[in-house]
């Protein structure tokens, strides 16, 4: 099979097409025949080393396809072996991509636990684009931040797959959304997607401004940082609010002041992914809600994965990134 092979740490130059052994089936596994696979940060990061993958490795955490055995149309979920406890992953916990390989191939193999059906009505670059940003926005605004229809919610960046994704669901549940960007273009995409508004976050103190777009002027009922800048998502947040951090694009450390922050009684939630039933659960609310289909922003062919990488890493980006089967 052809895919995109890595045989060192480093840059997107890293990234070339080569020719591996087709991965066989086996008891408990299925072989996904792939026609898209969507980039996602976590694999500039694995990319990097950051995750300390095998060499040779081939990245790619979702993929849509065919299942090689029955051709039926299949998205792979790629949180693996998440374990029993709903609270937290298990120790056998890993990502599709981080040490075994990956969906930047022709090929992949796979837990059939973590085949689904894919979704109907949608490409295979908008099915590829689904999994990961929907079991991570799914988990983080609803098992963990509690997200409910009326409340409020601020996501800090406009146009990543979380993002967008954020919008579009918290809208078509009936919640006001309001984003944060460093672009007027990306905060009318937004608008598009079903933001009421948005700021500049490359202004002075944007989380007052934030604030001010809130229903009452109090600050938002839940707050989704995937940037890490949590005394700005705090202080965006109303008294008694939510912040939910799922990632540090921004910042790897963040300083808060206890007293206002207890006095806040906020919640301050960590998440990453989801599980098995919170896909499905995802899947469900896609289905029974006029959730609008996984924004596309570019797709490449698999030879040209290091200018995907490039590109991803620019932020120019509005949606997701794809690689396609041509």
């Amino acid at each position: 099979m052809r895919a995109v092979v890595m045989s060192e740490y480093g840059g997107p130059e890293c990234l070339q097409l080569g020719d591996l052994p087709d991965p066989r089936a086996a008891s408990g596994w299925k072989v996904v025949r792939l026609h898209a696979a969507a980039l996602n940060w976590h694999d500039v990061l694995v990319r990097k080393g950051q995750y300390g993958s095998p060499l040779p490795h081939v990245p790619g955490a979702d993929g849509s396809g065919v299942d090689a055995e029955t051709g039926e149309s299949v998205v792979v979920l790629p949180s693996l072996w998440w374990g029993a406890d709903e609270s937290a992953p298990g120790g056998q916990w890993e990502i599709l991509g981080d040490h075994r390989q990956g969906t930047y191939a022709e090929l992949v193999r796979v837990p059939a636990e973590s085949v689904y059906p894919a979704p109907s009505g949608l490409s295979w670059a908008q099915s590829a684009a689904l999994p990961l940003v929907g079991v991570t926005t799914y988990r983080a605004l609803f098992s963990r931040g509690r997200l409910k229809a009326g409340e409020s919610l601020l996501v800090l960046g406009a146009g990543g797959g979380v993002a967008t994704m954020a919008v579009s669901i918290a809208a078509a549940i009936g919640c006001t959304v309001v984003v944060t960007s460093s672009s007027e273009e990306k905060i009318r995409l937004a608008e598009s997607l079903g933001a009421s508004g948005g700021v500049l976050y490359t202004e002075d103190d944007w989380p007052s401004a934030a604030r001010e777009l809130s229903p009452d002027g109090s600050g938002f009922d839940l707050v989704l940082d995937s940037v890490g800048t949590w005394q700005s998502s705090v202080s965006a947040v109303r008294p008694g609010g939510r912040v939910v951090v799922l990632g540090a694009s921004r910042a790897d450390l963040a300083t808060l002041e206890v007293r206002p922050f207890y006095f806040g009684q906020y919640d301050l939630l960590g998440t990453t992914m989801g599980s098995p039933r919170d896909f499905a659960d995802f899947l469900t609310l896609v289905k029974t809600h006029a959730v609008p289909p996984p924004v596309v922003d570019r797709c490449f062919p698999l030879d040209r994965a290091a200018e995907a990488h490039a590109y991803l890493e620019s932020g120019a980006g509005f949606g997701k990134v794809i690689l396609e089967q041509v």
